[in-house]
């Protein structure tokens, strides 16, 4: 009888005793925060780097839009190798000058505008691949953070089974219970170290996921308290998408397309070329000026059909702001009802409903201590907890990872003014 007394107690203080190895921390280190991480991501993304790269490449591209067409080197020689009086170079006369093209029409500030708006959409496109990298470590640290925690509650429960286990033998032994008791606390033990087994493997990969993105590995433990906080969120208001990456960039994307336009409008007036030369007769040994006019005639191509496709692609562009406009608002009222309904069930999970099963948790250890309840009715009351448990870190995780989304689809655009002048 002492012996089974004793295994009651052990099954009644089994739970405590896990949660609270569970919730020591692993290191004396200070946590890895989100901060911390989206900083460490930032600095070894090749991301970032591609789109810094598109944006220098964008600022040579407007260096070279606007220089002027360098001049040529004009150089010829006739009336040599001929005939008669023409025979040999005696009768040779050179010209040598230089040929400036002169660009019509507005070709080198059309050039200019095409080429700082397509400089305004590599840094757009820049801040788009910053959004994009802080929405996807943002996702892995929670993924990770849920895995620590799943983990945390896979093992909770197999040290209940273990006990309960050593419980039902116990039992068995005194000959106060089937030894199918035993048998159903063996498979319960069986799952649930299986179950730790499983988690351990996805917590391992979802820090290895992390540590690849922040470039360093991930071995101390989570900013846990981040992961239990869930702000208030009230009635959800409209947001509108003006300012907003998502709609700057089909902007700028018209933008160029205008500008496309323009250019292609300027480059249907021909260029002209001055030309001015020195020429030498070598029968007389003297020496002559030589001006020259050229004008391109646009007799087949002339232009036409390039400003009709660059229109063509305006107007593209257009459609496309224009439906980017709906759909960024469609996708932020959307985000926004989904942050608030997961904000709600977190708290309620993580509230009032793990409260509740935790008491009764207590109340069935407490039975289970003093005879009034059997094994059953305490395993379903720690089952039911652990599940609680789950269900209250996948709705910590569902919140946060809509928070993240919301922000990424309202994250401001960066201010191009500057550029613009």
């Amino acid at each position: 009888m002492q012996r089974f007394i004793a295994a009651l107690l052990a099954v009644a203080s089994c739970a405590s005793i896990a949660h609270a190895q569970s919730s020591e921390p692993a290191s004396t280190s200070p946590p890895l925060t989100l901060v911390r991480a989206l900083a460490l991501a930032g600095a070894a993304a090749p991301t970032l780097e591609a789109a810094t790269a598109g944006v220098r490449a964008a600022e040579a591209g407007r260096t070279v839009a606007g220089y002027r067409p360098n001049p040529s080197i004009v150089a010829e020689t006739e009336n040599i190798a001929g005939s008669g009086q023409y025979r040999g170079v005696r009768s040779a006369e050179t010209t040598a000058g230089l040929a400036f093209p002169i660009e019509l029409g507005g070709k080198r500030s059309a050039r200019i505008a095409v080429a700082d708006a397509i400089g305004n959409r590599a840094r757009i496109g820049s801040a788009l691949a910053e959004a994009d990298l802080r929405l996807a470590v943002t996702q892995l640290y929670i993924e990770a953070t849920a895995a620590e925690r799943r983990l945390a509650t896979a093992r909770e429960q197999a040290g209940i089974a273990r006990e309960a286990l050593r419980a039902a033998g116990v039992r068995v032994q005194a000959g106060r219970a089937s030894p199918l008791e035993q048998q159903r606390a063996d498979v319960l033990r069986i799952n649930a170290e299986t179950a730790v087994e499983r988690t351990q493997r996805l917590a391992d990969v979802a820090r290895d996921n992390l540590a690849r993105r922040i470039g360093q590995p991930v071995t101390g433990v989570l900013d846990m308290a981040w992961y239990d906080r869930v702000e208030g969120y009230g009635p959800a208001r409209p947001i509108a998408p003006a300012g907003t990456l998502a709609l700057a960039a089909a902007r700028a994307d018209a933008t160029t397309a205008d500008a496309q336009v323009r250019l292609a409008r300027s480059q249907r007036i021909p260029d002209v070329t001055l030309s001015a030369s020195a020429r030498h007769l070598e029968a007389t040994n003297d020496v002559a000026a030589v001006f020259g006019v050229s004008i391109p005639i646009p007799l087949f191509n002339n232009g036409r059909a390039s400003v009709t496709q660059a229109r063509a692609q305006s107007d593209q562009a257009q459609a496309l702001r224009r439906a980017a406009e709906l759909d960024t608002a469609q996708d932020i009222a959307r985000a926004q009802v989904e942050v608030a309904n997961a904000a709600t069930s977190a708290r309620n999970a993580s509230g009032p409903a793990l409260a509740s099963a935790t008491e009764a948790a207590r109340i069935a250890r407490i039975g289970y201590r003093e005879g009034k309840f059997g094994q059953l009715d305490l395993l379903d009351a720690e089952r039911t907890l652990s599940e609680t448990r789950t269900a209250a870190i996948d709705a910590l995780a569902t919140y946060h990872d809509a928070k993240a989304r919301l922000e990424r689809l309202v994250a401001a655009a960066p201010s191009l003014e500057e550029n613009d002048r």
